[in-house]
């Protein structure tokens, strides 16, 4: 670990903390720490408590190789390149070390500090976990290296490091921590520790671990109904790397359970578990029945997703948004050319960048459709390109330009294969269809780009498998107008015609349906009104952000987890 070994500065340990455990946290866009929205949120919850000053701390993983840097190949193929970075350039080291015990090693574990800084004065210090020392065995120094990267012997490994090692390691540097969020599963051996630490004796001598006592001081967020997206590991793997008397924990906390779940695991050791939407809840009741699953859904930081032009214009008409952003409930009294040259202004920044990262010039006349997300199967992202014929028809009637961004797991053969039919079918479409831009490489860098400067966004998931969604909600804080499959927080937020609009009715497996009302909606009611009604679009922009960003920010998100999760922490 290179630089200067720092003391903790001694404000950070004077309040009892809440510890924050995630596998991916977004803090900048220079630090690859994140794969896609998962850390995006946590980054985003961060900051909000930064702003809020809520006593957060927290622990993830170093990540020192990034998750990927990507390329397309002359195949169309996506590449995947590591991404590392020098946390000695965005953080500083921090002396405490702790170990754990994995495979009969002593694993030693570091942190480096990133201090987020709110816009009110507050901070939040966030661990990033290391095991890259001269101490460890070289199989050990690479267990923070790749984020979702390796075989499951080695995720296993990272989550041990993760929740007993952070843990740990909150103890050695004096952290006063009085409950701890789980963000997923991962850090769901967390647990282990805590009840270490909450151990007894019965009245024969024999200890007894106080899982009542671990259940009180536990929140779980869980963030998807995709069966990958819940860790499992075989006991034989679990046996073969963890202590006897974990094991013998585990086993007593997972009674019944063929394998180790990390859900259920975090599912009864938590006393209050949350959805991120309304409908995840539902869903995850319905997953997991016999647990009550409280619904809060995610928001996105005001102050990170707004363009620099729309947030000066909110500065001018809605004093206060950035704290209060429930204020931007008043965006109709912001001037209609006044909001219109600030969306001009983001699709400049835009443009910039497709010319950039793509050499392609956009037409500053025709509207800009965006999807970006992670590509993968159950978004869909090719729903929109089924019958070409149909979209080249629509074109001709009212031309448009598609941007489309996305990365795919390494492992993911369907999602690389989708990025090859887009890529393949934006070349077929240049001669007499929109335009298609696939632009490589999507990172937080290049999405605040896409979620302020396009005018429409377009998502297509599968229902009910969009736990939540978050770009749509960073383009309402742009004015920009949702297109969305009736899934996740959409179904709160979609006011047909005035937030945006609907695409199907929200039934499962409806792929035909979609696509038909995709066209349908995108040929006689969303290009039409760009076209020939400017001030009704305007004036649904003016909607998207009083009556969706007001609401669906991690500011209203973070009030709600300090009154419905946190509150007997605090």
């Amino acid at each position: 670990m290179n630089g200067d070994v720092a003391r903790l500065p001694d404000n950070l340990l004077q309040r009892r903390r809440i510890a924050y455990f995630s596998m991916e946290i977004a803090l900048r866009a220079e630090i690859p720490t994140y794969s896609g929205g998962l850390g995006v949120l946590a980054g985003d919850t961060l900051r909000s408590a930064a702003d809020l000053r809520l006593p957060l701390v927290g622990v993830t993983l170093v990540s020192r190789q990034g998750y990927l840097r990507q390329e397309i190949g002359e195949d169309d193929w996506q590449r995947d390149l590591p991404d590392p970075w020098d946390p000695a350039r965005w953080t500083r080291p921090i002396g405490a070390k702790v170990t754990v015990e994995i495979a009969g090693r002593a694993v030693w574990v570091q942190a480096w500090l990133y201090l987020l800084e709110g816009g009110t004065g507050g901070s939040v210090p966030v661990l990033l976990l290391d095991t890259d020392l001269p101490e460890n065995h070289p199989e050990d120094r690479r267990l923070t290296d790749l984020l979702y990267g390796g075989d499951r012997e080695y995720r296993l490994r990272q989550e041990m490091v993760l929740g007993i090692g952070g843990v740990r390691l909150l103890r050695a540097l004096g952290f006063s921590v009085e409950g701890y969020h789980l963000n997923e599963g991962h850090s769901a051996l967390l647990v282990l520790e805590l009840a270490r630490f909450h151990e007894r004796r019965d009245g024969g001598g024999l200890t007894r671990f106080d899982l009542d006592e671990v259940r009180r001081r536990c929140v779980f967020t869980t963030h998807t109904p995709v069966e990958a997206g819940h860790d499992r590991f075989s006991w034989e793997l679990v046996e073969r790397l963890m202590r006897p008397e974990d094991v013998n924990l585990l086993r007593e906390a997972l009674e019944g359970e063929s394998e180790l779940n990390m859900t259920c695991l975090a599912l009864r050791l938590s006393a209050f578990v949350n959805g991120v939407a309304k409908r995840h809840a539902e869903v995850s009741r319905r997953l997991y029945p016999g647990y009550r699953v409280h619904a809060i859904t995610n928001g996105v930081h005001p102050d990170t997703w707004a363009h620099p032009a729309l947030a000066a214009l909110y500065d001018r008409f809605i004093t206060g948004w950035r704290h209060e952003p429930e204020l931007l409930v008043r965006a109709e009294a912001i001037d209609d050319g006044e909001i219109w040259k600030a969306h001009r202004v983001a699709r400049e920044s835009l443009f910039r960048q497709v010319r950039e990262r793509a050499g392609v010039q956009l037409d500053h006349d025709r509207p800009v459709i965006g999807f970006a997300r992670r590509m993968t199967g159950y978004k869909r992202p090719t729903l929109i390109f089924e019958e070409p014929e149909r979209l080249r028809a629509i074109h001709r009637k009212s031309p448009f330009q598609l941007l489309v961004a996305g990365k795919a797991h390494p492992q993911d053969g369907p999602g690389k294969e989708a990025i090859r039919t887009i890529v393949r079918i934006a070349r077929e479409l240049e001669a007499e269809g929109p335009r298609v831009v696939f632009l490589p490489d999507y990172d937080m860098a290049l999405a605040r780009h896409l979620v302020a400067g396009c005018d429409v966004w377009l998502n297509t998931p599968l229902p009910p498998m969009e736990a939540s969604g978050t770009s749509g909600m960073k383009a309402a804080f742009n004015g920009v107008l949702n297109l969305s499959i009736l899934d996740g927080w959409w179904l709160e937020g979609c006011i047909e015609g005035v937030t945006g609009w609907a695409i199907g009715n929200g039934e499962q497996d409806d792929r035909d349906g979609d696509v038909e009302s995709l066209y349908t909606k995108l040929e006689q009611v969303v290009l039409p009104t760009w076209y020939g009604d400017r001030r009704r679009w305007i004036w649904m922009m003016k909607q998207a952000i009083g009556k969706n960003a007001y609401y669906f920010n991690s500011h209203r998100m973070m009030r709600r987890y300090a009154t419905d999760a946190y509150y007997h922490f605090l």
